[in-house]
């Protein structure tokens, strides 16, 4: 009689030992846009070591994200935000979304590739923003490929080609910098204005235009706005991918166009408003740990922004395009170039 009465007393204690435990663990949000992709585990073990459960919103695409933060700035959505990058950061600190936190880590960082000292973003990857053709429809159509942005815009090639709106799209500005830079604004304006004229689509986001507009997705445009490293990606996402036995090439090619490329520089950071200051920070050591690092090239195809990470084999498909990094070539209000854009070439009849 006694010990059954022990025994309940203890377990009624446990039960309620867990419910405090279960009360006392801190819930952190963090925002990103929709192709961000990190191995679970990882995100288990980060709860687990900071007693903290992890919840993720996405938002889009970046541009998507950016308005939706700037929208709920009063009430903020998360305490983190990953995804936005060198064309949206001058934005960002305009609207005073983030409070700056250098991660210790950001030392491991290359100088050339860091978004800001002073940790408003920590810079976790970069990649380089470049057009794509599937090989087979243009071996099979016997035709050549464009070999500049003038051919590109031509009937020829615009109507088999797909790019993201540089107003919800974080590809699409950065096309659409590398647009002006090449051309100016007057003559980008132009290049735009013609192309679409001519039967190039432009779609919200890059999850539509690769997954539904291109070819490879089922869709009926050879051309598309996406990442030099897709490639890689489409080797890897092969049935039987093996790297002791890579193909000859790419089911997908680059298209290096000269001005077409864009270096994007991805980054962290913690939101103003945060209820969760410390785990935020904490947070953002984490994505720019060597683990979450090396899970990066072959979830969302990009680079780690951390030195000496190892990349998979398959990045042999993923083309590394002339350009150097240059934070000085993006806008001090690249916003402008956006509302230009819609007056010029979205509302232009």
């Amino acid at each position: 009689m006694y010990g059954t009465a022990t025994r309940t007393t203890v377990v009624v204690l446990s039960l309620l030992l867990a419910s405090a435990a279960h009360a006392q663990t801190a819930t952190l949000t963090v925002a990103t846009h929709d192709s961000f992709d990190v191995d679970k585990k990882l995100i288990a073990a980060f709860e687990k070591a900071n007693n903290v459960r992890v919840r993720f919103v996405k938002g889009g695409d970046a541009g998507d994200l950016m308005n939706r933060l700037i929208l709920t700035r009063r009430a903020p959505i998360a305490d983190v935000v990953y995804g936005l990058d060198n064309s949206l950061l001058a934005r960002a600190k305009a609207a005073d979304l983030l409070t700056p936190y250098a991660s210790a880590n950001l030392k491991n960082v290359p100088a050339a590739y860091r978004l800001d000292e002073a940790g408003t973003l920590n810079t976790v990857d970069y990649g380089y923003v470049a057009l794509n053709f599937d090989r087979a429809y243009f071996q099979k159509a016997g035709l050549a490929l464009p070999k500049t942005l003038d051919d590109l815009k031509t009937p020829t090639y615009a109507t088999l080609t797909v790019v993201e709106s540089p107003a919800t799209s974080s590809p699409g500005l950065a096309f659409l910098l590398a647009t002006v830079n090449h051309y100016g604004e007057a003559g980008a304006w132009m290049w735009w204005k013609t192309a679409r004229a001519n039967g190039m689509k432009v779609a919200r986001g890059w999850s539509d235009a690769y997954y539904k507009d291109f070819t490879r997705g089922g869709g009926k445009y050879p051309i598309v706005l996406s990442y030099a490293s897709s490639p890689a990606a489409e080797v890897y996402f092969t049935d039987g991918y093996d790297p002791k036995k890579m193909p000859a090439q790419a089911p997908t090619g680059n298209l290096l166009l000269p001005g077409s490329t864009w270096l994007q520089l991805e980054g962290v950071g913690v939101l103003k408003g945060t209820k969760q200051p410390a785990l935020a920070r904490r947070f953002v050591d984490f994505m720019l740990s060597t683990p979450v690092q090396a899970d990066f090239p072959t979830r969302m195809w990009v680079y780690p922004a951390v030195s000496g990470v190892t990349l998979d084999p398959v990045y042999q498909f993923a083309q590394v395009p002339d350009i150097q990094p240059a934070k000085d070539i993006v806008p001090a209000n690249p916003q402008r170039l956006v509302d230009a854009w819609v007056t010029n070439v979205l509302r232009a009849r």
